[in-house]
């Protein structure tokens, strides 16, 4: 009995591994949304303007 819990308890964690790493397959495959993009913009114009004060 023992046994065939530690083979059920594989079989969960196996497929919780495969679909953890299914989503963040999907997650990183996706743009970023036009917002992030438009603040990494005003970050690195912000970075640029403090650099050229110095």
């Amino acid at each position: 009995m023992n046994v065939e819990n530690d083979q059920k308890k594989q079989r969960f964690e196996a497929l919780v591994d495969d679909n953890l790493k299914r989503l963040y397959s999907d997650l990183v495959q996706e743009d970023l949304p036009d917002r992030f993009k438009d603040l990494l913009s005003q970050l690195k114009a912000q970075d640029a303007q403090d650099r050229s004060k110095k």
